[in-house]
């Protein structure tokens, strides 16, 4: 999760539409499927909790790039990753004028589905046409309790929040530390023995069902004593090779 710097947005956006998206990414062994997502200025004023430990203010970070890299692959991946970006750092490839606001690999952890067997599955996810996406972080209260608040999420909260919602799917992760001889702008992944990270897959605009389904995450984690929601964010998908929305960030 990326925010551009002021001035810059455009400029952004084309270096990682037209460049980034290709060399930094897909075009690396093992990374099979990758989808942007941006928040524009309404979908940012949505975002809570506003103490946020992932983004101050909440609001920063308004484009998220989401990536499927293959099972077991992730150490040949990694070595590829650092390697490229630090050849595109050479080559004056990478922008600079961004901060990284929320940037980590993830290990998949699980996925519910509203409709069981029926419909896409999560390697689907970042291809079919989803109409949005929520980005929720959540803290449990120390390291000897993530077991049990993942264990909560994927039996009890999750099948019942997608009962009859508008989200397909909702796939989740915990994150995993960044290499040592990682790029030097991109900050140490934080909470990584206490963080879940999740994404709910839409079937329509976030802002369409945001009060009715996804406003009161936070209480619901609250209220079982297991951990503290640290981010709720809606986005909506970018349109490959487009500037649409980068006017309505600000």
């Amino acid at each position: 999760m990326v925010e551009p710097h002021p001035g810059h947005e455009y400029a952004y956006n084309r270096w990682y539409e037209d460049d980034h998206y290709y060399a930094g990414a897909m075009a690396m062994p093992w990374m099979f499927a990758g989808r942007r997502w941006v928040a524009t200025k309404d979908l940012q004023g949505l975002r809570y909790p506003e103490d946020s430990a992932v983004a101050q203010p909440v609001g920063t970070g308004c484009y998220l790039s989401t990536y499927w890299v293959t099972e077991g692959r992730y150490d040949e991946h990694m070595k590829w990753t650092v390697a490229i970006n630090k050849r595109l750092n050479r080559d004056g490839r990478v922008y600079r004028d961004r901060t990284h606001v929320f940037t980590a690999f993830q290990d998949h952890e699980a996925t519910v589905y509203r409709d069981g067997a029926a419909g896409p599955r999560d390697f689907h996810a970042l291809d079919h046409p989803y109409e949005g996406l929520v980005l929720q972080v959540v803290d449990a209260e120390g390291p000897e309790g993530r077991a049990e608040l993942l264990e909560w999420l994927r039996s009890r909260h999750l099948p019942e929040r997608l009962r009859g919602s508008p989200a397909a799917m909702v796939t989740v992760f915990r994150p995993t530390p960044l290499p040592g001889d990682r790029m030097t702008y991109v900050k140490q992944v934080e909470g990584v023995e206490t963080r879940l990270t999740l994404l709910w897959f839409l079937q329509e605009d976030p802002r369409a069902c945001w009060d009715a389904h996804f406003a009161g995450l936070g209480a619901a984690v609250a209220e079982t004593g297991l951990g503290r929601v640290e981010l709720v964010a809606p986005f909506i998908p970018t349109v490959p090779g487009t500037d649409l929305h980068v006017d309505r960030l600000r």
